[in-house]
């Protein structure tokens, strides 16, 4: 009879024993506890503060809803709300456009190189000189806009100037870096597009407006549904045009929730942060509706698959 000697499995600490389930935690956990700081816990002081009447410096008055109900009677306030729903509505016009340039700067024609370059220019560049290009482009004196208009006989608008053309003037500026930036996305889909879906089409006969829309837009959908939250969200915090433009008027009527909120709590309207407050948790109801939308698409996408 042979005695084996006794090999004693050496015991592994806790760390070890969980290093796989521990690993992956411990890499989000800065990015967990800069979304706590930077975006939950201010979430939550806004919803507080909006529950008082406070200048930032002295003494807080509880009002509880007091400054909503302000709101509700606020012309101003309704003002910010409607420009924000057209901004909303006609800066989704940059997921087509950005579609439609992708689908041009995808081929391969001689210049090509040089169209790309001057598309994504007004990416790249800052979104306060994108305001003063268009405001020089508006100005009724010596802009290009009203150059053009009096070439075939029309007279000078003053498109910063009218309460009916500001909030779409702003619009169409924003449009600018906005649909190269969905450009930008679009590239990055087409280039991950199947060729050999595409010839199976082709040697089906599909072509021109079917090829695009039954073989190609499916293909597309990860990068429309990127651009259609970037572009949302994006609609939905404009303030640095307006800053730059018109600085909320004429007599206020370019104004967004975004603008108005710093108006009424740091600027020279007084320094309401309460009423500032309120107006920026309507702003996070609006968006947080879009998010969660958003969100159970993404969930119903991946339970389908």
């Amino acid at each position: 009879m042979s005695l084996q000697p006794d090999t004693e499995i050496p015991r592994q600490s806790w760390f070890k024993r969980n290093e796989i389930m521990i690993t992956p935690w411990l890499f989000l956990t800065p990015a967990i506890l800069f979304f706590m700081l930077y975006v939950i816990f201010p979430i939550i002081q806004s919803f507080q503060v909006s529950a008082y009447t406070w200048d930032g410096l002295g003494e807080r008055e509880y009002v509880g809803l007091e400054n909503y109900r302000e709101l509700w009677d606020d012309p101003a306030f309704y003002t910010s709300l409607r420009n924000n729903f057209i901004w909303l509505f006609m800066y989704l016009l940059a997921i087509p456009a950005g579609l439609f340039i992708a689908l041009f700067l995808n081929q391969t024609i001689p210049g090509i190189r040089i169209y790309k370059s001057l598309f994504f220019f007004p990416f790249v560049i800052s979104q306060v000189v994108v305001g003063l290009v268009f405001t020089w482009f508006y100005d009724p004196t010596f802009g290009l806009l009203n150059s053009m208009l009096g070439v075939i006989g029309m007279g000078p608008i003053n498109v910063l100037g009218d309460p009916t053309y500001v909030t779409y003037g702003i619009i169409a500026a924003g449009l600018w870096p906005q649909t190269a930036y969905c450009m930008i996305l679009y590239l990055t889909g087409l280039n991950a597009v199947d060729p050999e879906q595409i010839e199976a089409a082709r040697l089906d006969g599909a072509k021109g407006w079917k090829m695009l829309w039954y073989v190609i837009i499916p293909q597309l959908k990860p990068a429309t549904f990127i651009a259609f939250v970037v572009t949302i969200v994006g609609a939905l915090r404009s303030f640095d045009l307006i800053s730059i433009m018109t600085n909320g008027g004429p007599f206020g009527e370019s104004r967004v929730l975004s603008f108005y909120m710093f108006e009424v709590a740091l600027s020279e309207y007084g320094f309401r942060l309460g009423y500032g407050a309120a107006i920026a948790v309507i702003l996070f109801l609006i968006m947080l509706c879009f998010i969660v939308y958003f969100l159970y698409s993404m969930y119903q996408e991946e339970r389908g698959r």
